[in-house]
């Protein structure tokens, strides 16, 4: 009879069904190895106590500190009218701040018998305010006493000077997560090893039983560090190797070459264009046209600042391929994207796009537009266009997917903004061309080298980072409306001396304001009321255009675009804004990616602290696109010492979009590089921080490449393979598969 190993054990047979029900519930653990992976978030020191001044609202937090003060009141209530009602409230301390402890009815015994003042303990609930201070009601608690006292078989106990304190929940205290790990943490002896030998001892590091019992039970500081290291490296070699199977994988695949014919499609597009080529437009072109020009699948990356031309490096790629013979098919994540990449691509290539019509060059070819909501004679004539070869360029949005989309010889996709695609939505465009077609995913969004090599490390990376001659600076300018309303009213003066100068402008609002964004749900709508009370709803595009129109806008031109409006209607909209006819454009975030009026020179982003910083210089993007200086004006009502407000000078602070990047991770942590956060899964990196650990993530991608060159199948590292499958479940195999 086969043994479960230890670490793939149920938990519900090592710790009893309660237990591992609430586990799985709300943590997500199953097996002993997944609790022997749920680290410490951190560590307390036994006799040093923790900050309470720094504590988070309504959030589940884990403290250690000593009762400065315990008192017992009595009074009269509803259900003790005899005045028999009692409260016990506990002050606990860490040498600075104080926090208050309260506790009701007949839970107060224990704690009044236990919580003497001197006694120290470690005390779990939800952070909440009763008179302007802040409290716990009825928290947990575990104290901290000596290891002979029998009442209590405390964290410290096994947890030598040094207390671990876990991710916990409202229903899961810490230290009840530590016990369980106390009881596990023998079966960390028989953890399989995934590093090669030659790798972990050329590099220093410990194994993975002695990690796993140093992270859990450390005796030193110096101990966690030997633990974090060696469990870094985990993280980020398994990912890697996982990643270089990927790319070893497709660099076996079939595809056809696309060399551009001389004297061509291509040669006459860059004949026909009024300026050079930045040297970065050249470099990154280069690669690309190499990539093409192989017997196997080009994977590759093309990302740069806002505004530095990657849709013109795109455009040429695509125009390479049809002058060799194939198809290329440009995949956008809107509608009005979709509408303006067609609209310029047709603009820059002028005749060249005429083909088959009266007029059209020499080397022409059609470009056709697919979107779903197009008319169906329209839309009849673009799939008969791309089933026959005549369109060699088709620009659309998911609809470009469907079953009844053939193409003639498909040969290059090209994806704007990845992150907006389902990964079943990519793999069944590539999934149309006779062989493997080449791939090219582009992303606004600068980002750092580290998670280029994470998230998109099956990819070769090709970067912009040089604006092309003749952009203009963006002056960018926080207004806090709430410290310094006449600055408020000055940006709109701003906006409109821009108007009078024959420029336009743009402001952005987080919401679009109509009936359809009410909560019809009573319960939700109660609730929104609350939070109104408490917080102001977000401004809304549609009250705010009002506002303009009647107030300090009077007079211009001013349009609203959002999401909801009809696909005509939003074409429109942006055809007006685009011929100069409008002169304010206030909009959601449908303007973000893509959008290109040279003309408009002004934005104002209002309540700029609900957005990301990415987000932020995206939007920021839009304006600053011909040779008059750009302005960009954040408007935010929050206080200066915020941490929202610290977001918004660092945006307004440079115009960096990787320093930018590097900045919104560091706030926001990376989620699942795997992609997993999009199926709202929590993220696989549990010790890794893709910005602090670059040097570790570029080493590991170094010896994964090598270990997958040597042995693609991993015959010779079962430890490495049952990481990788543990790693790699069905959901996430798919998603590096399809890429």
């Amino acid at each position: 009879m086969d043994l479960v190993p230890a670490l793939e054990e149920p938990l519900k047979k090592v710790l009893g069904p309660p237990t591992a029900k609430v586990m799985a519930e709300h943590l997500g653990l199953h097996t002993v190895g997944d609790l022997l992976h749920h680290y410490p978030r951190r560590y307390e020191e036994r006799g040093q106590l923790t900050h309470l001044a720094d504590l988070p609202m309504d959030e589940h937090v884990t403290v250690v500190a000593m009762v400065a003060d315990a008192r017992l009141h009595t009074f009269a209530s509803a259900k003790a009218p005899r005045g028999k009602g009692q409260r016990l409230e506990v002050t606990i301390t860490d040498g600075n701040g104080r926090l208050q402890l309260v506790f009701f009815g007949n839970g107060v015994h224990k704690p009044h018998k236990e919580l003497l003042p001197g006694t120290r303990a470690m005390f779990a609930g939800k952070v909440s305010v009763f008179n302007r201070r802040l409290q716990l009601a009825h928290p947990a608690y575990e104290l901290l006493r000596g290891a002979d006292d029998e009442a209590t078989e405390t964290v410290e106990t096994w947890a030598g000077a040094l207390i671990p304190i876990y991710p916990a929940t409202a229903k899961l205290e810490s230290w009840k997560i530590g016990k369980a790990i106390q009881t596990v943490l023998p079966s960390a002896q028989e953890a399989v090893d995934p590093l090669p030998d030659s790798l972990r001892e050329g590099r220093g590091l410990v194994s993975l039983p002695e990690a796993l019992l140093k992270i859990h039970r450390p005796h030193t500081k110096a101990d966690i560090e030997d633990a974090r290291s060696r469990l870094k490296w985990d993280e980020a070699f398994v990912l890697q190797v996982a990643l270089a199977r990927r790319r070893h994988a497709d660099a076996q695949l079939p595809a056809v070459a696309r060399r551009p014919k001389p004297d061509g499609l291509l040669t006459a597009f860059d004949d026909r264009l009024p300026f050079t080529l930045t040297e970065g437009q050249q470099k990154v072109s280069k690669e690309i046209f190499d990539d093409l020009a192989t017997e196997h699948p080009m994977h590759r990356l093309l990302q740069g600042e806002v505004g530095s031309g990657k849709t013109l490096v795109a455009l040429r790629a695509m125009l390479a391929t049809v002058d060799a013979g194939g198809q290329a098919a440009m995949l956008a994540p809107t509608e009005v994207l979709a509408q303006q990449h067609h609209r310029s691509v047709v603009e820059m290539m002028g005749e060249l796009a005429e083909g088959g019509m009266l007029g059209g060059a020499e080397h022409a070819t059609k470009v056709v537009l697919l979107t779903g909501s197009m008319g169906a004679a329209a839309r009849k004539q673009a799939l008969l266009d791309l089933v026959t070869g005549e369109a060699g360029i088709v620009i659309g949005t998911h609809a470009l997917i469907e079953d009844k989309v053939q193409f003639h010889d498909l040969g290059l996709v090209v994806v704007d903004e990845q992150h907006r695609f389902g990964v079943e939505q990519r793999d069944a465009l590539r999934g149309k061309g006779k062989q493997p077609p080449h791939l090219l995913v582009m992303t606004a969004t600068p980002i750092p080298r580290t998670v280029a090599m994470t998230v998109f490390g099956d990819l070769e990376t090709s970067v912009l980072d040089q604006l092309p001659a003749g952009r203009s600076p963006i002056a960018s300018h926080v207004v806090p409306a709430a410290d310094k309303p006449h600055f408020l009213a000055r940006a709109w003066e701003r906006v409109r001396e821009e108007v009078e100068n024959g420029h336009q402008g743009y402001v952005v609002c987080p919401r679009i304001g109509d009936s359809i964004d009410e909560p019809a749900d009573p319960k939700k709508a109660r609730k929104s009321a609350e939070d109104e009370a408490e917080k102001r709803p977000p401004l809304a595009v549609l009250e705010v255009a009002d506002q303009l129109a009647k107030g300090p806008l009077k007079g211009l031109r001013v349009e609203v675009l959002h999401g909801r409006m009809h696909p005509d209607d939003k074409d429109a909209v942006m055809r007006r804004f685009a011929a100069g006819e409008t002169h304010v454009l206030v909009a959601t975030t449908v303007i973000e990616v893509g959008v290109n009026v040279p003309n408009a020179t002004a934005m104002v982003i209002m309540d700029a602290d609900r957005f990301g910083v990415s987000q932020l210089h995206q939007l920021r993007g839009r304006v600053g696109r011909g040779s008059a200086a750009g302005l960009c004006l954040l408007v935010t009502e929050m206080p200066e010492a915020s941490a929202a407000r610290q977001r918004l000078n660092a945006v307004a602070s440079t115009l960096d979009g990787f320093e930018l990047s590097r900045i919104d991770l560091e706030q926001r942590r990376e989620g699942d590089v795997l992609g997993q956060a999009q199926s709202g899964a929590r993220t696989s990196l549990k010790v890794l921080a893709v910005i602090e650990d670059e040097e570790v993530i570029a080493e590991a991608r170094e010896e994964a490449v090598a270990v997958v060159e040597a042995d693609p199948e991993l015959k010779n590292l079962p430890g490495l393979r049952t990481a990788l499958d543990a790693l790699l479940d069905e959901e996430r195999e798919q998603y590096l598969e399809k890429g």
